[in-house]
């Protein structure tokens, strides 16, 4: 895994194929490997950046609250120290969110973009308390309880312990305090529904049918020309561990849209 210094923030990537520059960005106490089964598929044709996010992985988790604009800037950085002037940056949940948050500012940094099991919506008043009741139990009970309670949640089909406990597995190495700064940063995002829909760029928006943690209403919030919608049937809100090739084959199609327009 390398590392760059990001306004004083290490953070670490993986940096695999050779091509277009696509950027996965993974979820809530998640980390690059969220996205292990499907980087190998899409590396062949795309050089796949793929970050711990602040607060995870072995990224820096620096103490305190954090914002979703600092964790956008951070890609930012990533891509001026790796001398990267565009991208498609694809942001899965809490990926999604930081995704919003750069294309409402760096647009120009971007070729499309995509959101996958991830929202434009704030969170609502429950799940603000949602938020709180997440920050207690880390710093009270620790992140393996919360993670343990977080990942069966997550997933359509609990058929394969093998699966979810991969899941945990990279849950646990979430600093508790990166998983507290980053759930105060989920909690105060402001709702972002005109950043989707003023968009020109290519935009891919993928639900699972089967996810009760992002509904595909949720996702599916703008419908115009320019957005490709896809809903995996067998999918909840993990797709790119669930069903890794459907979701390779659905971002696959999409780029090389991107790569037309």
């Amino acid at each position: 895994m390398e590392k760059v210094n990001c306004d004083g923030n290490t953070i670490c990537y993986v940096d695999q194929g050779q091509g277009e520059p696509i950027v996965l960005l993974h979820g809530y106490c998640g980390s690059s490997e969220y996205w292990e089964k499907v980087v190998p598929i899409l590396s062949a044709k795309y050089r796949c950046i793929v970050p711990d996010l602040r607060g995870h992985g072995r990224s820096d988790a620096p103490m305190g609250a954090y914002t979703i604009e600092q964790m956008a800037d951070d890609i930012l950085n990533l891509l001026d120290e790796l001398n990267i002037p565009k991208v498609t940056l694809l942001g899965h949940s809490l990926g999604g969110y930081i995704t919003l948050s750069f294309t409402q500012r760096y647009a120009s940094r971007l070729d499309g973009f995509a959101l996958i099991h991830s929202t434009t919506y704030p969170d609502s008043d429950e799940g603000k308390e949602k938020r709180m009741t997440a920050v207690s139990t880390i710093q009270n009970d620790g992140i393996t309880a919360y993670v343990d309670g977080l990942v069966p949640n997550l997933f359509a089909d609990l058929s394969s312990p093998e699966l979810l406990e991969r899941t945990k597995e990279i849950g646990y190495k979430t600093p508790p305090q990166g998983a507290v700064g980053v759930a105060l940063a989920m909690r105060e995002r402001p709702d972002r529904r005109d950043v989707l829909s003023a968009s020109v760029l290519p935009v891919l928006l993928v639900a699972g049918k089967q996810d009760g943690v992002i509904t595909p209403d949720k996702v599916f919030t703008v419908d115009q020309p320019n957005i490709t919608q896809a809903i995996i049937a067998d999918a909840g809100h993990m797709s790119m561990l669930e069903t890794p090739e459907e979701l390779s084959e659905i971002i696959m199609t999409y780029l090389e849209k991107v790569k037309s327009v």
